[in-house]
């Protein structure tokens, strides 16, 4: 199996360089290429050298050559020496510089190290990860902390246009890995809406949905082997309990086509797997087809329609 390039994300942290590591060693079974990229921003800690250097970017560039050295002596010890080669050091903050060398690259996965920070931490500035997520077309790996070989894919299925797309780069990771395949989807509870005084039928409404999960997965299995699982409660909360329960190594969502504003602001299920990482997680976005970008997708208004949403 041959792929695109992969770019991996790579500072000084134990988190970042097991992705690296994982990233380059994937890129190897693919037969492609892998980039690893760390983003600087230059301290200026002497700033009266710049009188005398007599040129910013001479300095900048001084700053970003003692990165770089700092870098290949932290990671030297998981990479082979063919890997540093392909190390690079770009000034700017990490997620820009990972997507702008996966653009130039024309990469077809980006890897991120997956860590855990506080809601606090998030609200002030995030993580890399929600960063790329947020900006980048390109699917995006960020590893969780049981980092070992990838036998058990389990996939976060809705109704929408994203199904299939998600599915098939599920399904070519594992062939990838040689592994397992599981699709997953979460019937939520209908809502309790004030000026809706009707009694709705919550057991005909998780028939129904198990029905059209059925039919919208029938042509897919025809394609690929999966086993499917169907559980009632919020995508994010049946994702967790089926990694647990499954020991799944690597989680695969859809990101639904959305602007750039709105990409801003990631979906409930998404967020909250970054934020919690029971596995790896792979978001593959997807693009909307013509006309759906703009209005709500299918189902937000009649919930038999779309009874819920993996991300």
């Amino acid at each position: 199996m041959t792929m695109k390039p992969i770019v991996a994300g790579v500072d000084q942290s134990p988190q970042a360089i097991a992705a690296a590591a994982f990233a380059w060693r994937t890129a190897q079974a693919a037969g492609t290429e892998c980039y690893l990229v760390h983003g600087a921003r230059p301290t200026f800690r002497s700033p009266a050298a710049a009188e005398y250097l007599g040129d910013l970017n001479q300095l900048i560039q001084q700053e970003l050559d003692a990165a770089l050295l700092g870098l290949e002596a932290t990671i030297e010890h998981a990479l082979p020496r063919e890997a540093l080669h392909r190390l690079e050091v770009r000034s700017g903050r990490g997620a820009a510089a990972v997507t702008e060398a996966a653009r130039e690259h024309q990469a077809g996965l980006i890897v991120l190290g997956g860590k855990h920070h506080s809601a606090f931490g998030r609200w002030m500035g995030g993580s890399t990860a929600h960063h790329v997520v947020r900006t980048t077309d390109i699917p995006l790996l960020v590893t969780g902390e049981r980092l070992g070989p990838v036998e058990r894919i389990l996939v976060a299925a809705d109704l929408s246009y994203a199904v299939r797309p998600t599915f098939e780069a599920a399904v070519r990771t594992a062939r990838l890995f040689n592994a397992r395949v599981r699709v997953v989807h979460a019937v939520e509870p209908l809502p309790v809406l004030a000026e809706v005084p009707m009694v709705l039928d919550e057991e005909a409404f998780y028939r129904d949905s198990v029905e059209q999960f059925e039919r919208c997965l029938e042509p897919l299995l025809a394609e690929a082997s999966a086993e499917m699982l169907v559980r009632r409660g919020f995508a994010a909360d049946v994702i967790v309990a089926a990694v647990a329960d499954w020991r799944a190594d690597l989680v695969v969502v859809g990101s639904h086509g959305k602007g750039w504003m709105d990409r801003l602001l990631l979906g409930s299920t998404t967020e909250r797997l970054l934020d919690q990482l029971p596995a790896s997680l792979l978001v593959v976005p997807v693009p909307a087809p013509p006309g759906e970008s703009r209005r709500a997708p299918a189902g937000r208004a009649r919930r038999t329609a779309q009874p819920t949403s993996a991300t």
